[in-house]
């Protein structure tokens, strides 16, 4: 087997499946708090998580423990032979913070992608109907019932049609993706997208054979952009009118990631089904979908399940992130450390040098992004600028990494996205921001 760190990545190039992408050729080798340490030697602050996972920082002791006391215990307690105590102790921790208290009934899976599946097939069982809406810009995942109320970019399902059948789309109350003016008012967006949804449930999908509507409450590879109350609050007005389930996926939003449990509470809007995943284990697999009794209860016994579903181990993981959440005051760091960075961004959008670059500052919690104006996008875009550097979000992630900060790009368009871990240090969260800062600067010189 390979050794050295070069070698270790040369190995991986051969034999890891071309489809996967990478940020970096590198190995990680260590992950301590808000750090992760390479194979070469290299220690970079990490505002990727994981993408959204590791919210407590990476091997949170607590979390970490938990998961090696469960090791000793029972590892593998299959979900239909017999309940176990992680799983049953979850539940307990979990429905006090539910963002609406008929929220009661849960189903434990491995992850986001198959807290959606399992999702859709509740829909159309509950319900009788097959037809999904889902956003335009929004992402469920790569599997096949997922990848298809994906819309977040054509990469997920490009080659792999037909896809499942019985889906449409409407637009997202983004100023994108109805092609406005970014100083469109809220008002106006939210009234095109759910007039947009009035003509799909008069011209493509009758009420009778809906099932759901899916989304995102903040779009994460759609860009980052969080759903208006009044948009959610619309969905849920149509939704109770028709009999159709509203299912909001907070696979990324979800546990403090944008400053509450979960985004929806901000617009006090009731889910019928909630999709749960990442930051709930902290870096164990397991997600969950949660939905109430009086629904669940309509499901035929086997026809959820799974060999991994609701494991031992990530269980008990994810307890000791509920307690981490409530001893350690994680929300309220968020809250914090949320108005010290759209500070700092806000200051870089006043800079005289590259303020003209930036078109959009948004997102809620340590769920943040910064959007850049382009020369690639089409005429019609309103956030077209002939004389903005090509391919600069991309390029400030690279110039990150090369200053040391791991930090990501998200959607079709140029947008870098922050999710920093939620107990992030006011110094660290500091010491990323001037590294962007630095990055944007010196690429926009560059052009």
């Amino acid at each position: 087997m390979a050794t050295s760190a070069d070698s270790l990545v040369a190995f991986g190039q051969q034999h890891v499946t071309r489809g996967l992408g990478r940020l970096t050729e590198a190995v990680m080798a260590k992950g301590e708090g808000s750090y992760v340490t390479f194979e070469d030697g290299r220690r970079m602050l990490d505002f990727s998580c994981g993408i959204g996972v590791t919210n407590l920082g990476h091997c949170h002791p607590k979390v970490s423990k938990a998961a090696a006391d469960q090791c000793m215990n029972i590892v593998h307690a299959q979900c239909s032979i017999s309940f176990h105590g992680p799983y049953l102790r979850l539940i307990e921790k979990l429905l006090p913070i539910m963002p609406d208290p008929s929220l009661d009934s849960f189903f434990f899976w491995n992850s986001g992608s198959e807290a959606i599946e399992a999702s859709l097939k509740m829909a159309r069982q509950i319900t009788g109907r097959q037809n999904i809406i889902t956003m335009q810009g929004g992402y469920h995942g790569r599997t096949f019932g997922a990848m298809a109320v994906t819309k977040s970019k054509t990469v997920y399902s490009e080659g792999f049609f037909p896809l499942m059948p019985g889906v449409f789309a409407i637009p997202f109350p983004y100023w994108h993706q109805l092609g406005l003016p970014i100083n469109t008012s809220e008002e106006e967006l939210v009234r095109l997208s759910m007039y947009q949804l009035e003509l799909v449930l008069k011209q493509q999908t009758a009420p009778r054979d809906t099932a759901a509507i899916i989304i995102e409450p903040v779009l994460g590879e759609g860009g980052y952009v969080p759903a208006p109350a009044s948009f959610l609050k619309g969905l849920r007005a149509v939704c109770d009118k028709h009999g159709i389930l509203l299912i909001v996926d907070e696979v990324q939003s979800g546990f403090g990631r944008t400053g509450k449990y979960f985004n929806v509470e901000y617009s006090g809007v009731r889910p019928d089904i909630l999709t749960i995943a990442k930051g709930l284990a902290n870096g164990f697999p397991l997600s969950g979908v949660v939905s109430r009794k009086e629904l669940t209860d309509k499901l035929v016994p086997g026809s959820m399940g799974g060999t991994y579903a609701g494991n031992a181990v990530s269980c008990a993981a994810a307890v000791a992130v509920a307690n981490a959440f409530r001893e350690e005051k994680v929300l309220d760091n968020v809250s914090a450390r949320s108005s010290e960075l759209l500070t700092a961004l806000n200051s870089l959008r006043d800079d005289p040098e590259v303020g003209s670059m930036v078109v959009d500052i948004r997102g809620q919690g340590l769920m943040v992004a910064v959007e850049f104006a382009s020369p690639l996008y089409s005429p019609t875009d309103p956030a077209l600028v002939s004389s903005a550097p090509k391919n600069l979000a991309s390029r400030v992630t690279k110039r990150c990494m090369e200053k040391g900060l791991l930090i990501l790009t998200t959607s079709m368009y140029e947008v870098v996205r922050f999710i920093p871990p939620l107990n992030i240090s006011q110094g660290d969260l500091q010491k990323g921001c001037q590294i962007f800062a630095e990055s944007v600067k010196e690429v926009v010189r560059e052009g």
